[in-house]
């Protein structure tokens, strides 16, 4: 995927297919943190001045514990945020990278989720579903 970044944007998340499910990660149960006690996807905010999929990708690495080929990664959009731009990205890797995922310090546990069970889940983040509606609705990348 070649795609160029323009700057500045708040964060960057990963809509990760392992095999044909999702791997989520269901975060802490705290107050003071956005979203508590939902269903997540790998991301986060950026990091002095890496790229929209490095962030990603590193969020990925901290979060699941797995390194990701930049080369996985099939889709990417740029979706407008009262915080800033905020990236969305789609990989897909095999099933059976399932048991190489170890869960960093961040989140009470992942799962693998069917595509449906997220975006209907009621812990589901709002706005992750509606992204992933986008992609799986066929529209173009940028």
């Amino acid at each position: 995927m070649n795609m160029t970044f323009p700057t500045p944007f708040h964060g960057a998340k990963l809509a990760l297919f392992v095999g044909d499910n999702l791997a989520v990660i269901l975060r802490d149960d705290r107050d003071d943190i956005p979203w508590p006690d939902c269903w997540d996807m790998p991301g986060g905010g950026r990091e002095g001045s890496e790229t929209p999929m490095a962030c990603a990708l590193r969020e990925t690495r901290e979060e699941l514990g797995l390194l990701i080929d930049p080369n996985a990664v099939v889709w990417g959009k740029r979706f407008d945020s009262d915080l800033g731009d905020k990236w969305f990205f789609v990989a897909h890797l095999p099933a059976q990278v399932a048991r190489d995922i170890q869960l960093g310090d961040e989140g009470q546990r992942w799962v693998l989720m069917s595509t449906s069970e997220y975006i209907n889940h009621p812990k589901t983040i709002g706005p992750l579903g509606d992204r992933l509606r986008v992609y799986l609705n066929g529209e173009s990348g940028d």
